[in-house]
């Protein structure tokens, strides 16, 4: 397998049209479909984990989660063919439990599913035409009923459990709502259809036996038991001010018309498509979830209702409305918000909603905001960033900075993050984008739109263009590895921008190339390639949406590592500069980053010496207003800061107030206190003396009612202990007499239960024996029974039962025996019962007995009980005095500490007293003070005046200094720059010194570039000698020049003629090789067919054929073979040798200028020399 691991990081994306496709793990974290995985999003910490479909899956179906969170099932499919898997949540990480794809009836693909409350069953829906409901027990794979929901070929959108019953369903489709219970192995229908048929599109359970259903007409119905309770119809209402306000403003753009998107599921696509224009207008309920105040259901494009219910009655009424809100950054923003919600869910808490929009878009809302905004609708927030909605068709990143550039056919561009995994920049445009390329610094962007080709900035908080090329239908752009150059295809045109002049540089037109190798698809088609910039990984995607990890160079055979990715045709990879992450994006608007090891750790740890830029584009404008903003936030903070410390000095002045106030209610409440106190104190006294006396009065009654009672018990007790010495002496009578009898009934007993037992076991014995017969034929039975079951498994459950009916029969007719035996025992204990009875009612009559003793004792211990209960009495009347006399002292403390806090606040008032009259002189001093400050100001004032006038006149002077500087520095930088210019066309023209005519043309442009008129002028006068000097030497070397091109032609041809002459040689020579090789090659087939002949190539090596005698091989001696051998190794030698020489001086003669060789003729290459050593050898 290949080293090359890739690991999946983030992704960018969602499949708004797979089936239940967002709902809540926990309440942090959500769970939903992208691309060919199942992610898990952690709202706060922002991460994700992964879900992987099945391997050569074509896209997810359908998901359910069960309610108690631990299994996930998945409806996939994998190669044309259904498949369902279960995984389980609870497990890290996420593990496959079941995997359903043995199905006994007829499916194309699961269309929507639903778990049972218990988790243990699992309701799955398949697509028209087989319209077939599956009820599993999925634990063990197996189908517990079936049945068919349709034979119309309807649409069937939403399955669904009661969420306390098992065995209840519910189903809802176009023209359908049933209600389904699972009994006896069968589903069975329970309610009947009234009214015109509806095309219901979503559902849930508000109760245990009431539904909501919603159809495409706007209706919502609430049905309990299947009947129809209420039913009410939500109003379209007309948009707001602030978004007809936004119309006007924004410029009015075209409604962008997305590309229908394939998706399994028929809840969005198929009612668009069947749905009149008639019904367009009306609201459209494609989801409904329940929480515990109501239900909330989606009202048409871009609204959610919310529905609560009423105290009085069982029906709901519409409590609030939750917008999507309009997006600035789009070409049409009156139209951004007009996407309809296809699923809803609550989170465990009820605390947020999250919903799916048809444009692949999350959102969510807190339910606290929508309680808050009364009256006006809320407004939903986007869950992560606003996400791709159409195919993406352009993927680029840059060096300098941790960026992704993304173009799709949604016409929009994103630029993404990959380091925060978050959206930097979005904009959306009128035209759709083919492709985009990103300056490596990160600052610009190339994009080919359908009309033009843009270069854009890459702003704090904009994308803006500021140059277009006619360049239509542009597929393919990309910066150069500087980001000096910048080319783009137009057909089979490439053209190349500069990026600093911003012109056409040059132009290359189609090419044609050879295929170097080909290295199979093993059955899928590869639709993008990217390399490693190190040269040691190749990533291909392919048209099923999966990304191939492999070396590079290509192995010759099948090794790399597959991974699911998209749920179509992968359009575009990228990998960073570091190859740290791999990035890919593909049909389904899905963007991948993945993280990128190599096994052997070559190629990829890469350090970066300085980290990602943080400078961003600023336009000047947008900084000059920002400055105006905050000099103005400025100004008014400090407006704020004095309207501040005004209202704070005029709340110190009222509560300056207040505290006086408080004061003297303070003291006057002190006072009324006091006359309370005393008030109290004469009460308590009062009470005390009361109290002593009741006290004195219960004491003497309560002594007096102890003696009486005392009495009257001593006499009771003396009366009830004779009666029971009575009772005792009768009862002791009784006992006797009752032994007796019951001796002699034991006696009788004991006769009659030998007699009847030995009449029962004979009896018994020959049941026994029937029941062994019957056990044999039991047995016989079950061994046939056995047989008949390998060969039909579907009627075995009704042979097992029958067989048992049969002998279940036999068992009750046995029984039926047993217990008439057992009636005629139980004659014989009733007469034992009754005479057991009759001891029974004299052991009654002790018991009465007894059981007026016990009421004796009982009154005695009622008559104790009242003692206690008054002792008590009298406790807790202590323990109120004792209470009241803890108030009391308590009370008397409080009036102490109130005595202090007055002396202290009468001391205070007095100290106050006397700090008054000196800060009142301090103030007077410090008046006068004032005034000779203000005096010293206004001396300090005409001082400055004076000062600033002189400031600006050394200013003036300065700036007219710096001026002069700069003009002297610019003149020193152009004279600087003018010479670096000569000198490098200067070192430019001495690369032609070889070539008088190109230098004399280069010397002139020199000087026609640098010399001016006035220049020329002037060295005319004064370098005249210099001139005549130069004409003298220029004659001399033209003669010197024509001298040596006469001798190179001379020379020219006679090698000319030497080389034909060498050339007829090695041809000739070339030929005897040829016949040579022929000579050999039919030499070794004679040697290698008499060997055959002698069966001697098997056993013996090659070395020791050639050692055979002359015996064995009569016809060809091994003297005249090496002989042969050796000859031509040796010709060859030698031909190679002075095939060798004669090129070195062909190379010589080349190096000599003028010379020229024939252009025709090519000499052979030296393969076949060396394949011919090889053979030799």
């Amino acid at each position: 397998m290949s080293t090359v691991v890739a690991q999946s990081l983030h992704v960018f994306g969602l499949r708004s049209h797979v089936s239940n496709n967002v709902f809540f793990f926990d309440e942090q974290i959500i769970m939903f479909p992208s691309g060919n995985h199942c992610v898990k999003y952690n709202v706060d910490q922002k991460w994700q984990k992964f879900i992987p479909g099945s391997d050569k899956s074509q896209g997810m179906l359908a998901l359910a989660i069960s309610p108690n969170r631990r299994y996930l099932a998945v409806s996939e499919t994998v190669q044309d063919k259904p498949v369902i898997t279960i995984y389980e949540l609870s497990a890290i990480p996420c593990r496959k439990r079941k995997i359903l794809n043995n199905f006994d009836f007829p499916v194309q693909k699961f269309i929507c599913m639903a778990f049972s409350p218990d988790s243990k069953y699992l309701l799955t829906q398949t697509s028209p035409p087989e319209s077939n409901l599956v009820y599993w027990l999925w634990e063990k794979q197996k189908v517990m009923a079936i049945v068919r929901i349709d034979t119309q070929n309807n649409a069937v959108f939403q399955v669904s459990f009661n969420p306390q019953d098992n065995t209840q369903i519910c189903i809802t489709g176009n023209g359908m709502f049933k209600l389904l219970r699972f009994a006896e192995g069968t589903l069975k229908q329970t309610n009947f259809q009234r009214g015109e048929p509806q095309n219901y599109l979503a559902h849930t359970w508000v109760s245990d036996d009431k539904i909501i259903a919603g159809t495409d007409t706007g209706r919502l119905f609430l049905f309990e038991s299947g009947d129809q309770r209420w039913e009410t119809s939500i109003v379209v209402k007309e948009p707001t001010s602030e978004t007809k306000n936004l119309g006007v403003i924004q410029e009015s753009e075209s409604l962008i018309e997305f590309p229908a998107v394939t998706s399994p599921v028929p809840s969005y696509e198929q009612v668009m498509m069947t749905s009149s224009h008639s019904q367009l207008s009306l609201p459209q309920v494609f989801a409904i979830a329940a929480y515990s105040k109501g239900f909330a259901c989606s009202a048409g494009p871009g609204r959610v209702l919310l529905f609560e219910k009423m105290e009085d009655k069982e029906f709901y009424r519409e409590s609030r409305e939750i917008r999507i809100p309009v997006d600035p950054q789009s070409n049409d923003p009156s139209q951004s918000d007009k996407q309809d919600v296809l699923c809803m869910c609550f989170s465990p808490s009820e605390e947020t909603l999250i919903a799916s929009t048809s444009k692949n878009q999350l959102y969510s809302i807190t339910m606290s905001l929508t309680e808050i905004s009364k009256g006006e609708p809320a407004h939903f927030e986007y869950l992560m960033y606003p996400l791709h909605s159409a195919s993406i068709t352009g993927l680029d990143t840059c060096i300098r900075k941790p960026l992704i550039a993304t173009c799709s056919v949604d016409r929009s561009v994103r630029i993404w993050n990959y380091e925060s995994n978050s959206l930097e920049l979005f904009k959306e445009y009128q035209e759709e984008a083919y492709t985009i390329s990103l300056h490596p610094s990160g600052h610009y962007i190339v994009v080919g739109f359908a009309d033009k080709l843009r270069i854009m900035n890459l702003l704090i908080d904009d994308i803006r263009s500021f140059k277009e090329y006619s360049v239509r239908g542009c597929k393919e752009c990309s910066f150069s590895n500087g980001g000096h150059l910048f080319a783009a295809v137009n057909g089979n045109v490439i053209h190349i921008f500069s990026t600093t002049s911003l012109e056409n540089i040059s132009n290359l037109k189609g090419h044609t190339g050879k295929v170097i190798r080909e290295m199979s698809a093993f059955d899928v088609t590869y639709t993008a390639v990217v390399i490693s910039h190190s040269g040691r990984m190749m990533f291909v995607g392919t048209s099923v949406g999966t990304i191939r990890a492999m070396k590079y160079p290509l192995p010759l055979q099948k090794e790399f590592n597959e991974y699911q990715a998209h749920a179509g045709p992968v359009t575009k990879m990228s990998l960073t500069f570091d190859d740290q992450f791999l990035l890919s994006v593909a049909e389904d608007g899905c963007l991948f980053t993945w993280k990128v090891f190599d096994k052997d750790g070559r190629g990829i740890k890469r350090e970066r010496e300085v980290g990602f830029a943080e400078e961003v584009l600023v336009t000047k404008t947008d900084m000059e207003e920002k400055a105006q903003v905050m000099l103005e936030l400025k100004t008014r903070v400090e407006e704020l800061k004095m309207e501040n410390e005004y209202q704070l000095r005029l709340k110190d002045m009222n509560y300056s107030e207040k505290i006086k106030e408080l004061t003297d209610k303070f003291l006057q409440e002190m006072e009324s206190l006091k006359t309370k106190n005393q008030v109290l104190k004469t009460e308590k006294e009062k009470q005390d003396v009361l109290h002593r006396e009741r006290m004195d009065d219960l004491l003497d009654k309560q002594s007096r009612e102890l003696q009486d009672l005392e009495c009257c018990n001593n006499q009771k007790l003396l009366l009830e202990y004779e009666k029971y010495q009575e009772l005792q002496l009768k009862s002791q009578r009784m006992q006797e007499e009752y032994e007796k009898q019951l001796r002699d009934n034991d006696e009788t007993k004991s006769q009659a239960l030998e007699e009847l037992t030995e009449f029962y076991e004979a009896k018994l014995q020959e049941k026994t024996t029937l029941l062994e017969e019957a056990q044999e034929d039991v047995r016989q039975q079950l061994r046939e029974f056995e047989e008949t079951k390998k060969q039909i498994e579907e009627d075995e459950d009704r042979e097992i039962q029958d067989i048992k009916t049969k002998y279940e029969k036999k068992l009750r007719d046995e029984k039926e025996s047993n217990l008439r035996l057992k009636g005629e025992t139980g004659i014989m204990r009733k007469k034992f019962s009754s005479l057991q009875k009759e001891i029974e009612e004299r052991t009654n009559d002790i018991e009465l007995l007894k059981g007026e003793q016990v009421k004796l004792q009982g009154v005695i211990k009622s008559l104790e009980k009242d003692i206690m209960g008054l002792k008590r009495e009298i406790q807790e009347r202590d323990e109120t005095i004792q209470d009241k006399e803890k108030r009391i002292y308590d009370l008397k403390k409080k009036n102490q500490e109130l005595e202090k806090f007055k002396f202290v606040l009468d001391y205070k008032i007095k100290e106050l007293k006397k700090q008054i009259e000196p800060r009142e002189n301090e103030i007077k001093v410090m008046k006068e003070q004032i005034q000779e400050m203000e005096a010293e100001l206004e001396r300090f004032h005409k001082q400055n005046t004076q000062l600033e006038l002189n400031i600006t006149e050394l200013w003036q002077k300065l700036r007219a200094t710096d001026q002069e500087m700069r003009r002297e520095r610019q003149k020193e930088w152009d004279l600087e720059a003018l010479v670096k210019r000569f000198k490098t066309d200067l070192h430019n023209c001495v690369a032609y010194i070889q070539e008088p005519r190109q230098l004399k043309e280069k010397v002139r442009a020199l000087f026609e570039k640098y010399v001016q008129r006035a220049d020329m002028v002037e060295i005319a006068g004064l370098n005249s000698d210099l001139q005549q000097e130069y004409a003298r030497q220029r004659e001399h070397l033209e003669r010197n020049l024509a001298t040596l091109k006469k001798k190179v032609v001379k020379e020219s041809e006679l090698h000319r003629t030497d080389y034909v002459r060498i050339m007829q040689e090695n041809v000739s020579l070339i030929k005897e090789i040829n016949e040579l090789r022929r000579e050999l090659k039919f030499t070794r087939s004679q040697v290698y067919d008499l060997e055959a002949a002698l069966k001697l190539t098997k056993k013996i090596r090659p070395e020791v054929s050639e050692t055979v005698s002359s015996e064995d091989l009569p016809s060809v001696p091994p003297t005249m073979r090496l002989n042969v051998q050796e000859e031509t190794g040796r010709i060859i030698e030698m031909q190679r040798l002075e095939i060798q020489r004669l090129r070195d001086q062909i190379q010589e003669q080349e190096q000599v200028p003028g010379f020229h060789p024939l252009a025709w003729m090519q000499l052979p290459s030296l393969s076949g020399e060396a394949d011919l050593k090889a053979q030799t050898k």
